[in-house]
């Protein structure tokens, strides 16, 4: 645990020279340069932040770079013709290049103290946010201390306040501050802990380890949507089955999802979506909803016997109804989910089942059995299943295909010749 002192600017930091470490200009993406040395040329400090240096000291290739000056987003502007500032509780600067490369600068902040807030309370959230400050109070206000550190465009040095590198080299995290009051503060830092550890392969401090026991309940408070979000970048980045299976063990996956409890089955399972993930096929939402709840389902369906389609369709909507509601997930997403719980059901029932024909033409069957064949990775009477099914899918594909090709094309009608009408007779 690093103790948040009374007075930051009071701490001396370690400051690593060039010819002492190993991030070169060359790995830094040019605009961003670009950025820096405006700033810097301006007189102002210009310095790379957070997991951009992080990822670089690792040897890694950073997703994207991020700067923080002592400029205000309004002095940024002023030099970047394309910039603009954004966020109301969180003032930042995006400066644009081309149509999807996006700089985000930030302006150095501190903690807000008592008098420096307005006297309308309904303003002291935004506020508090926006209170500029040094790089040694930026700094202490971060999460993690590997996140933290700072590198210098102006002297090419590492700047460390509070002792990152030293975590970097022990490949452990920590929390900067007291791990109590700061997951009091913003509940989702337990998530995100568990997701760096796992990203990075670093050890949890016992500090942390026992901050997540004690404040798992928290996590029920965060916003439905940040949680959300939250979940699915574990997916994207490759570490569900990882975190979730760790957030299980430190008692947070119950309060992240409400009374949630997964066998090992499931996080096996995650494990395999991860790899799948890896190799190039993107996570969609509906996918890893269905792989959260796919167990509990197959469990639920068990006491009903010889359950029918029609059990199964009901029992994938009372699992699925509470959480999808609760996260406000799209009409769209719940229905696929439940359609890939359905069609799991329907490939376990075997072959030749009434309706059998219908279902190898639905449009979700193919991925159903893609989720039924993960599922079965290591069974191999569920692999030899799975083989049949592709069989029939591949046959009722060209019987249609076949069909389609053979059916005749409808004879053109010869236009009908135009009535001359009848000859009027004379009368």
């Amino acid at each position: 645990m690093i103790d948040t002192p009374e007075n930051p600017t009071a701490i001396p930091p370690v400051i690593v020279p060039r010819a002492e470490h190993g991030i070169s200009r060359k790995n830094i993406d040019e605009n961003t340069l670009k950025v820096l040395y405006r700033l810097s040329r301006q007189g102002y400090k210009a310095y790379l932040v957070g997991g951009g240096v992080r990822d670089l000291l690792l040897g890694r290739t950073p997703k994207d770079f991020d700067v923080g000056t002592d400029a205000t987003p309004n002095q940024v502007k002023k030099l970047f013709r394309n910039c603009f500032l954004v966020g109301r509780r969180f003032r930042l600067a995006h400066v644009r290049f081309g149509a999807h490369e996006v700089i985000e600068v930030a302006t150095f902040r501190r903690q807000a103290q008592a008098d420096d807030l307005p006297e309308d309370p309904a303003d002291h959230f935004f506020f508090s946010e926006n209170v500029f400050g040094t790089p040694q109070e930026d700094a202490f206000r971060r999460d993690f201390t590997i996140n933290a550190l700072f590198y210098d465009i102006q002297t090419f040095s590492i700047i460390d306040y509070v002792g990152g590198l030293a975590d970097l080299a022990a490949r452990r995290l920590r929390v900067i501050g007291d791990p109590l009051v700061r997951f009091t503060e913003d509940p989702v830092r337990m998530l995100r802990a568990l997701e760096f550890s796992a990203r990075l392969g670093f050890s949890l401090d016992d500090s942390v380890r026992q901050g997540i026991y004690q404040r798992a309940p928290l996590i029920a408070e965060a916003a439905p949507a940040r949680i959300r979000e939250e979940l699915m970048e574990l997916f994207r980045h490759r570490v569900a089955g990882q975190v979730l299976r760790n957030a299980q063990g430190v008692g947070l996956l119950p309060h992240l999802l409400a009374g949630y409890e997964a066998e090992e089955v499931t996080f096996i399972l995650l494990d395999r979506i991860d790899l799948r993930t890896a190799a190039g096929t993107p996570i969609e939402e509906h996918f890893a909803l269905a792989a959260l709840f796919l167990d509990r389902f197959l469990r639920a369906c068990l006491p009903e016997g010889e359950a029918t389609v029609t059990d199964a369709v009901r029992i994938a909507g009372l699992i699925l109804t509470p959480h999808c509601n609760y996260f406000h997930i799209s009409h769209g997403t719940r229905h696929q989910a439940r359609e890939l719980l359905i069609g799991f059901f329907r490939l376990a029932r075997g072959l030749g089942k009434r309706g059998e024909r219908r279902f190898l033409q639905h449009p979700m069957t193919p991925q159903s059995l893609e989720f039924f064949a993960l599922w079965h990775t290591d069974d191999p009477n569920g692999t030899a299943l799975a083989e049949d099914w592709r069989l029939a899918l591949h046959r009722d594909g060209e019987l249609l295909q076949r069909k389609s090709s053979e059916s005749p094309r409808p004879k053109r009608r010869r236009p009908r010749r135009k009535s001359k009408g009848r000859p009027k007779t004379e009368g």
